[in-house]
This record gives structure tokens, C-alpha cells and sequence, in this order.
């Protein structure tokens, strides 16, 4: 099935596609988009069913999404190796398009992600919270997740923010919403593959991520021969939003090796 894919785009330095997680859009890189356009050009999608871009029947899958980002890449014209960013899903599909791609990639950004795959009980977890899309609507979803995505503190104390990630999840389609919890829920053991991605990495990952704890981060950079890993403080599992300063600063930093080369 045909289906428009939305987009952001900027300058003509260094390309970087950042990937959304789960349910977000491509809105969640904006204070990045604003800040590093300077050092680099930043393609941000939205994944299908998800923000601006049209959904298609579930189930969706992340080679389905890595062949998405790739396609979007050869009509922009980026041909050659790029750095590819992801966050919590979005590193997933990093992992993906890594293996179906490897000379489009020319380093990662993986941030509050893990490499590893869906225990039984949180493959049962995703099934029941699309059964509740299906049957109570993608609000219940994004209420539920909320309090789970930022770190106490900024769930406490940045109302605006919180403002910010709810109206962007209600922006997730049903279909988008199924899609991806599917996807999440048979994506492939990643861990293997760490020691065969012979490119720079930078892994980012908050100090009160609730999601996915930081010991993770820590084993996944260890594993990875080539990585530097940042941990935020005062951050959850939405550390570009919530410590944008700290994070875009790791990230350029990151990219400047790239200059370098």
C-alpha cells in the first residue's frame, strides 16, 4: 500500500536521521532540529501511522520501518553512509536498518534504547495494551504512558512539557499505535550484533529512565567497540526533551569526529 510520508529536513552538512520511538513523532527532535542545523543535516520522519504520515494496515515490523527510513533517504538523495539516530523504538529500528543497510550507516546516536529483545512477559504487555487501543482508544494509551516516559522530576515540574508529549501521542494513529506494538514485540535479539558494528556510536541514555534502566545502556556501550556513552542527569527516558542542553552538547561533540575523518 502507497502511503505519504512526512518529513523534516535541514541544511547540507553532516546527515543525521533521527527516528521517533514509540508513540511519539517527529516533533520530539525539534529542539534538536533547531539547535544542530548547523552541524548537520537533520532528516526527521514520521514513521507511518504516526504523527503526520498516513497509517497502513498492521502488523508493521521493524524491517518494514527501516525500509521506510531507507527509501525516504534515496529520494532525498542521500545515497551515501549516514549517521543514523534513534530513540527507545527509533533505536530499534536503528538496529534494523544497521543490518539491511550497513553501507548506508555511518555511526549511531542510540538513545534510551536497549539492544536486547521482548521478554514473554512484555510481549504479553504489548498485546494487551493494543487490545486497549482497540477497545478504549489511544488517550487511555498515552495517559497511561506518560508518567512512565519523563523523570519524576520533570513530570512534576515542567507541566508544559508534559503538555508538550501528551498532545504528540494522541497524534499516533490506532493503526500506528497496533502496528508498532507489534513490531516492538518480534523485533530480533540485537545484542549479538554489538561487537560486529565496527562504527562510531554514541549511546545517551537518562539517569532516571523508568523504561529502560541505565545498567542497560552501560552493557550495551561496553559491548559496542566503538562508543561513547552519555548519561543524563535529571533525565527519563525522554532525555532530548528534557535535558536538551546536555543532550544536544553529547551530540555534537559526537559529530565533530565526523568533520575530523
Amino acid at each position: 500500500m502507497e502511503f505519504s510520508m512526512a518529513y523534516e529536513d535541514t541544511s547540507d552538512r553532516v546527515p543525521v536521521l533521527l527516528i521517533h520511538g514509540y508513540p511519539l513523532s517527529n516533533i520530539l527532535w525539534d529542539l534538536q532540529m533547531g539547535d544542530l542545523s548547523d552541524i548537520a543535516r537533520l532528516v526527521a520522519p514520521d514513521l507511518r501511522g504516526h504523527g503526520q504520515t498516513d497509517p497502513t494496515d498492521p502488523p508493521y515490523s521493524m524491517g518494514l520501518f527501516a525500509d521506510d527510513c531507507a527509501n525516504l533517504l534515496d529520494q532525498l538523495g542521500l545515497t551515501g553512509p549516514v549517521v543514523v539516530g534513534g530513540l527507545s523504538m527509533g533505536g530499534y529500528i536503528a538496529f534494523e536498518f544497521a543490518r539491511k543497510y550497513p553501507e548506508k550507516v555511518a555511526g549511531l546516536i542510540l538513545a534510551a534504547t536497549r539492544a536486547g529483545a521482548d521478554s514473554a512477559e512484555v510481549k504479553e504487555a504489548r498485546d494487551q495494551a493494543a487490545g486497549v487501543a482497540i477497545a478504549e482508544g489511544t488517550t487511555v494509551i498515552a495517559e497511561g504512558m506518560l508518567p512512565k516516559l519523563l523523570a519524576p522530576g520533570s513530570y512534576e515540574n515542567q507541566p508544559d512539557l508534559v503538555d508538550f508529549v501528551r498532545e504528540m501521542m494522541l497524534e499516533t494513529s490506532e493503526d500506528g499505535i497496533v502496528g508498532a506494538l507489534a513490531a516492538m514485540r518480534d523485533r530480533p535479539d540485537s545484542t549479538p550484533d554489538l561487537t560486529a558494528l565496527q562504527v562510531p556510536v554514541l549511546v545517551v541514555h537518562g539517569e532516571e529512565d523508568q523504561l529502560i534502566p541505565l545498567a542497560e545502556a552501560v552493557a550495551m556501550a561496553a559491548a559496542l567497540p566503538m562508543s561513547r556513552l552519555v548519561a543524563i542527569p535529571n533525565a527519563g527516558h525522554l532525555p532530548n526533551l528534557e535535558q536538551p542542553e546536555a543532550f544536544n552538547d553529547a551530540v555534537r561533540e559526537f559529530l565533530e569526529i565526523f568533520y575530523d575523518e
